[in-house]
């Protein structure tokens, strides 16, 4: 798929900016994601008291998440669920194709999981010979088009109904091209309630697990995970270790949170509560639960006092639908598991400021992401401590050793800049020749590059203290 390709990231802003299509599809689904969510959290007052809730809640986690994730396992493995810890994702997609080779599976039906997408298992099982497929009805349509997703929570997001029914027609046998939305989505239904049937393994995300109950909750809107999660004898529980909660009571203000920030909703269709395999004399669900949960470098991040606010994510996905750089450049630009705001500060520390470091020059600062977060990351700060880190390879944390060289051109020009902003005399002179060669900027090195999509800077040949002081103005 895309996001294994070799990352050459200007290819891909600039492919993104050229496609018209894409960017008029990006604007029209984020406008109205943009527009629920501002209507559901309409008061300023309560909205940013329940941000605050949530931000607290998820700092708590952090604060103690070792004895939490221990509690969660012995309170899941009392209800009779399998816990299994994998501490990178090549473990991680070891342990699924374990549990499918046991049980002689060659199928799996998969509900969304933005886990099992960071460890790329679709294509680990399908070298193995196994066939994963996605139920999810936004992934069952770029997985037939053979695409990784490209949002969090809407992974068809950059299609519009056209071309989705294009889709339909040349990959499904037996389609026709039809642009009716109640004919695709039945053709999508009968193709997978057969599979839900026949698959011997069911495949999920957990969105809270919460460690008093041992209780894993799964939100969703189309029932594609409950089908996941009860049809198929044996059911696989994938979750990132940051994803646990202390009490069942802090589920409410978080369902919240990420459910108005994410859809727009107050509450999504279905919220699914799985707490065991079927018991003895319950006619439906599997016999089988397990969970495997990941770390990929998830304890390295909560070592760090700063960049652990990371793992505050919900996974809302609403810093994409905010930011101006993904709304125009899409999230396959970032060829990246998590695209946007999220993944330009958590795939560096994932995968190393060394292979992914250029996404975070991919932000303007413009702090929307910080000021819709449901749990209040401060986004902006933190890529500015990856750009501080990108170009230093002796920062101490968890990116220490994953940096580029340092560049001496590039130290001197910022060595000139403090200097002629500190010192009075230099930066009069500074002035003058700005001034003076006002207009052969664009023609000089990298600014000719700067400048051809943004305005040229304009430069006045007397300062603000030159004309104050011809008008007889004293300052001191």
């Amino acid at each position: 798929m895309d996001n294994q390709k070799e990352f050459n990231f200007k290819h891909n802003i600039e492919k993104g900016l050229a496609d018209s299509a894409l960017r008029s599809n990006l604007r029209a689904a984020t406008d109205t994601l943009r527009a629920k969510r501002k209507a559901l959290f309409a008061d300023p007052e309560e909205t940013h008291a329940l941000r605050e809730t949530g931000r607290n809640l998820k700092a708590r986690v952090l604060s103690k998440l070792p004895k939490l994730l221990m509690k969660l396992e012995k309170r899941c493995i009392r209800n009779g669920i399998r816990v299994h810890w994998a501490e990178t994702t090549d473990e991680a997609n070891r342990l699924v194709l374990e549990i499918m080779e046991k049980h002689g599976a060659v199928k799996m039906v998969k509900g969304k999981s933005m886990v099992s997408e960071e460890m790329h298992l679709n294509s680990f099982l399908e070298k193995q010979g196994k066939t994963p497929l996605e139920t999810d009805l936004g992934e069952f349509i770029i997985q037939l088009n053979n695409e990784p997703p490209s949002h969090i929570i809407v992974p068809a997001v950059h299609k519009n109904r056209r071309q989705i029914a294009r889709i339909f027609a040349d990959k499904i046998p037996g389609a026709t091209y039809t642009e009716d939305v109640e004919v695709l989505l039945k053709t999508a239904r009968k193709i997978l309630r057969e599979h839900y049937r026949t698959a011997h393994i069911g495949l999920s995300g957990v969105n809270f697990a919460v460690a008093e109950t041992g209780t894993l909750c799964l939100v969703e809107n189309e029932g594609n995970g409950r089908m996941c999660t009860t049809v198929p004898p044996v059911h696989v529980a994938l979750m990132g270790l940051e994803k646990v909660v202390a009490k069942l009571e802090d589920i409410p203000p978080l369902y919240r949170l990420l459910c108005g920030s994410a859809t727009g909703q107050r509450i999504t269709t279905y919220f699914n509560m799985i707490t065991g395999p079927r018991k003895k004399g319950e006619k439906d669900g599997p016999t089988e639960v397990h969970l495997i949960i990941l770390d990929n470098g998830r304890s390295k991040i909560l070592a760090d006092g700063q960049l652990q606010e990371t793992l505050r994510c919900i996974r809302c996905g609403t810093c994409l639908n905010h930011c101006p750089v993904y709304t125009r450049i899409g999230g396959h630009a970032y060829q990246s598991t998590y695209p946007g705001p999220i993944g330009t500060i958590l795939m560096p520390q994932l995968e190393g400021l060394d292979k992914k470091g250029a996404l975070v020059t991919a932000s303007s600062l413009c702090n929307a992401c910080e000021e819709v977060c449901p749990v209040m990351i401060p986004i902006p700060g933190l890529i500015r401590r990856m750009r501080d880190e990108l170009g230093d390879m002796k920062k101490k944390g968890v990116l220490k050793g994953r940096g580029s060289p340092k560049r001496i051109l590039e130290a001197l020009v910022w060595k000139t800049w403090k200097y002629t902003c500190t010192i009075p005399w230099l930066n009069r002179i500074q002035l003058k020749l700005l001034g003076v060669f006002n207009r052969f900027l664009p023609e000089i090195g990298p600014l000719k590059a700067w400048t051809s999509v943004r305005t040229k800077p304009f430069f006045s040949k007397k300062s603000l203290k030159d004309l104050a002081k011809e008008e007889g103005v004293r300052h001191e």
